[in-house]
């Protein structure tokens, strides 16, 4: 290719290619087709009928359900609470009940209906459903919290771009230091569009906060550690981990119990899910389940400060070489300057810039 400017261009065509490709696969493997994976109910009883109910409902479905039993209808409502089960089935001859709590996951608590809608018109009578959990009014589905944590997620790895490449003459701890005030003022955004802009967050407005920081600094500490490796292929790496492995796993549309193996075994560790999931447990369920959410998004945080640790280290390491090394053409006085630190740091960002996408 003998153009230098079109050999320049279609080098730089990859990066958005590439997230074509990443976002397609993505997204419609995780969302196209959402079905019961080992979806978790219970059925209300005891006694040999019960548990015979309850093994055929578990033989017509497969793998599509865990089916337990439980003695009562308060120990279901507990479990529902706690979000152990998806749904409860309380067996009737002329009302069945079905538990849901749809807090948890409005998704979730419909395909519990549609497994056990069926079951009740087999034996002639209409099924109730109870909504132990419902959200608030204002966020009917509740899948709000799924776009807060795209919101912050944006705020986040967009700020990487201009703490990684504009603020490369910085060093690396006067960047880490920047990346956890920016996490603050991204959390505080994503606390107020929560709260009194969108009244998803009627109460624990300080914990949503909390979270949305742990969250969005792992992000921006991994990010700026990772961008003096990566330089301008930072933003893929980043859109790959907080946008397209991300947003599939966190829960906020789909649940693991209704996604493939590899998305569900994702929710168990990603960043996201221990946001969703955490934020979810302190405005509907009692804070149940913060602690192992909070201990999450503390791992991710210690990673990013164990990579711009790194980075510092080897930045570091580079610059005593730089600063005791002349570079062999020196310009002699009044000669054209070489390019400093500086000056490349801004030609970093003019590149970052470049491949930048937003979602």
């Amino acid at each position: 290719m003998r153009s230098p400017a079109l050999r320049h261009v279609l080098t730089h065509l990859i990066t958005p290619l590439l997230m074509c490709l990443g976002m397609g696969l993505a997204y419609m493997g995780a969302f196209v087709t959402p079905e019961p994976n080992h979806l978790p109910v219970a059925v209300v009883g005891t006694g040999p009928g019960t548990k015979v109910f309850a093994q055929t409902v578990k033989d017509t479905a497969g793998d599509r359900l865990d089916v337990r039993t439980v003695a009562t209808r308060t120990d279901a409502v507990r479990l529902l609470r706690s979000r152990d089960v998806t749904g409860a089935y309380v067996p009737a001859a002329r009302t069945p009940e079905l538990l849901v709590a749809t807090a948890a996951s409005d998704m979730g608590a419909t395909a519990a209906e549609k497994v056990f809608t069926p079951v009740a018109a087999e034996r002639g009578a209409p099924l109730k459903v109870t909504d132990v959990a419902a959200p608030v009014a204002d966020d009917p589905t509740g899948q709000g919290l799924f776009f807060l944590l795209i919101a912050v997620s944006i705020g986040s790895y967009a700020s990487v771009a201009a703490l990684g490449a504009a603020g490369a003459a910085l060093p690396m701890r006067v960047r880490a230091l920047l990346a956890a005030g920016v996490s603050a003022v991204v959390a505080g955004i994503g606390a107020l569009l929560a709260g009194p802009v969108f009244h998803l967050a009627r109460h624990d407005l300080a914990g949503v906060w909390g979270l949305a920081w742990l969250y969005s600094a792992g992000i921006l500490l991994i990010g700026v550690g990772l961008h003096t490796f990566l330089r301008r292929w930072t933003t893929l790496t980043m859109m790959v981990l907080f946008v397209m492995l991300n947003f599939t796993s966190s829960g906020g549309l789909f649940g693991p119990e209704l996604q493939n193996g590899f998305f569900g075994a994702l929710h168990s560790f990603w960043n996201g899910a221990g946001f969703v999931e955490g934020v979810r447990g302190l405005l509907y369920f009692g804070g149940d389940g913060l602690g192992r959410t909070v201990w999450t998004l503390l791992v991710w945080l210690l990673a990013g400060l164990a990579v711009t640790a790194i980075a510092a280290a080897f930045e570091h390491s580079r610059t005593p070489a730089a600063a005791t090394t002349p570079p062999a053409n020196a310009p002699s006085k009044g000669a054209e300057r070489v390019p400093d630190r500086e000056t490349e740091a801004a030609e970093a960002a003019e590149e970052e810039v470049e491949e930048s996408v937003g979602v």
